[in-house]
């Protein structure tokens, strides 16, 4: 059983697209469950996820996203002090790609103790962090995977 951190893009993966990052996000999912790994995340991220979920994929996904995934979700919830420092780290980095949320993820994990994150994006790498899935395209964020159509991964795992 281990401590691991859950980002918007693993998150964003499980429900909407029908990709091999996809097939590996349900995979991993799978098995931190069955393993019965703690998996943490911050409410920013549950913020930016389910805005994005509800824009690009509709208000049924969004539902999925919090009835079936977010439950399984220990979250942190940011206070005005861990916000300040997640807004310093966005403007001592002074890189546009850098969002305030995934800022807000670094501190939450160093301040709980979490080596290990689940996501498709680099940036976590960039800071130090033990990503898994090990391997995955760097391409999360590029406009030509969002427009893509939404597909339905764990969506036909639930009863909805």
């Amino acid at each position: 059983m281990e401590k691991i951190f859950i980002d918007t893009s693993a998150l964003y993966e499980l429900v909407g697209t029908e990709d091999n990052e996809s097939t590996i996000a349900v995979e991993t999912w799978e098995t931190m469950l069955e393993n019965n790994d703690v998996l943490v995340t911050n409410n920013y991220v549950i913020v930016e996820c389910f805005s994005l979920v509800q824009h690009r994929l509709g208000i049924e996904f969004a539902r999925h996203l919090q009835s079936n995934i977010v439950p399984f979700l220990q979250v942190d919830w940011v206070d005005e002090r861990h916000h300040l420092k997640s807004v310093d780290l966005v403007f001592s980095a002074n890189r546009r790609q850098l969002s305030l949320v995934d800022c807000s993820s670094f501190e939450t994990m160093r301040r709980l103790k979490i080596d290990k994150v689940f996501t498709f994006d680099d940036h976590f790498r960039d800071q130090g962090f033990d990503v898994i899935p090990g391997v995955f395209q760097t391409a999360f964020h590029t406009p030509e995977r969002l427009s893509r159509g939404c597909g339905i991964s764990l969506w036909t795992r639930c009863d909805l």
